[in-house]
């Protein structure tokens, strides 16, 4: 694993009620003993920010790229990139799990393009949890004076995710127009700040 990221951590940070999983029955023979999977069974992610693939209600089964995309319209998808698991959705991109090399892809269907996007599950917990910690953590000043100084403090934070994660797994922010660089964009604008926390309540009150 890249990042060493435990259910513990995730418990004591969101609750047990707001970690989503997938069950080992919803993943194919081929992936279901890969790290990876084991990762979104045991681990699981924070929801908010990543949405976690529902398994099929019929058969219980995650679904296949070839099931949610024409795979064939995708002119840089690799050799076999059709038996992938989907196993999310971020922004307007499925996520899907190649087992034989661990990592996560991005897949596109308006740009028909695929994207390595994490090299491995633990790099997308990570990124997960600390940008979904940031949009309920930060705190504005409240103070209109000071509005531009929040703001380039938040951007800071936006870029110091960006910049410890690319030292470890270059490939979420590996350009600007990535999901998770869109993402990032999105939060040090001001957007993603829902609820009750702390950040929705000194922007809108």
């Amino acid at each position: 694993m890249l990042f060493d990221v435990t259910r513990s951590e995730l418990v004591d940070i969101f609750g047990e009620d707001r970690i989503a999983t997938l069950p080992a029955t919803a993943f194919p023979l081929a992936a279901v003993d890969t790290e990876g999977a084991r990762l979104l069974q045991t681990v699981g992610v924070p929801t908010g920010t990543l949405l976690l693939r529902q398994p099929d209600e019929d058969d219980g089964s995650l679904p296949r790229v070839q099931d949610v995309v024409h795979i064939e319209d995708f002119e840089d998808a690799a050799q076999g990139a059709g038996d992938w698991t989907v196993i999310g959705w971020l922004l307007n991109a499925h996520l899907a799990l190649d087992p034989v090399s661990g990592k996560v892809h991005a897949l596109d269907s308006d740009e028909e393009s695929v994207v390595e996007l994490h090299r491995d599950v633990s790099s997308l917990l990570q990124v997960t949890l600390r940008f979904q910690c940031l949009v309920e953590e930060f705190t504005f000043s409240g103070d209109q004076d000071e509005e531009e100084a929040d703001f380039e403090r938040l951007d800071g934070e936006v870029d110091r995710i960006r910049e410890e994660t690319s030292k470890i797994d270059p490939l979420p922010f590996q350009d600007g127009e990535t999901v998770w660089s869109i993402v990032g964009d999105e939060i040090a604008g001001g957007q993603r700040f829902t609820g009750n926390s702390p950040g929705a309540r000194s922007l809108y009150g």
